[in-house]
């Protein structure tokens, strides 16, 4: 059951993708529901997100799929035939994009993956990217779950075998073994690739590389998007 605020959002959102196909931004989705800041729009989206409403898209700080509304107003909104989830970016500047789903490729032992963009594997750049394009991997590689795939830029991971210009092959997730490899959200903004640690209750994130210090963060600074699971390399 939704309150009537988390209702309101959600059919804000809607029916505005419907109108225009272009997602509101937080301001605006403030201003509908009368709001006085936007730290109550991320609480109301952290609600519909764990009441399987929407979903968080990996790599993508504040940006979220819809996907579903409340049964008494429409049907599911999971993908079917020819549809792709509508998608709500945050006001960073960047331009909205259909989420990708996995799809089978022509061969049965292999899917086709989303490949979002860019992660650094050294000093954390922002990773707020489109799907450029899909790559296809062998199906024993991904297994079951949603994946998706980034481009390696950086050196801070070279003593785990990924090197720049590699391609990683990530398991959409939200928690994480220590010594995985994760893909790491610190402050909603910069994205990155490192070996998960705890320390006491903080939250480390290791290179690979002894030129990089481990960096060490508050548990609520960091979100998991993924961990990996392949890589991909090409030889010139």
């Amino acid at each position: 059951m939704l309150t009537r605020k988390q209702q309101e959002l959600l059919l804000f959102i809607h029916e505005r993708m419907k109108e225009s196909g272009v997602p509101p931004s937080f301001d605006e989705m403030k201003d509908a529901l009368d709001l006085a800041s936007k730290s109550g729009i991320h609480r109301l989206i952290t609600a519909l997100e764990e009441r399987g409403f929407i979903r968080r898209l990996p790599n993508r700080a504040r940006a979220l799929e819809v996907i579903k509304l409340p049964e008494a107003y429409t049907t599911s909104l999971q993908p079917k035939r020819g549809f792709s989830p509508s998608v709500i970016q945050g006001s960073l500047g960047t331009q909205p994009a259909p989420a990708a789903p996995v799809k089978a490729a022509a061969n049965n032992d292999t899917v086709s993956i989303p490949v979002m963009g860019r992660i650094a594997a050294g000093v954390p750049i922002s990773a707020i990217q489109n799907n450029t394009h899909d790559i296809s991997v062998p199906l024993e590689m991904v297994g079951t779950g949603e994946h998706y795939a980034l481009e390696v830029r950086g050196d801070s991971m070279i003593e785990a075998g990924i090197l720049d210009g590699d391609t990683v092959i990530i398991r959409n997730t939200n928690s994480a073994s220590p010594g995985e490899i994760i893909v790491a959200l610190v402050d909603d903004e910069e994205a990155t690739l490192k070996r998960f640690r705890r320390k006491g209750a903080s939250i480390a994130l290791e290179a690979a590389n002894p030129a990089y210090e481990t960096r060490i963060f508050g548990p609520d600074r960091v979100k998991i998007q993924g961990k990996l699971v392949g890589l991909i390399r090409r030889y010139h």
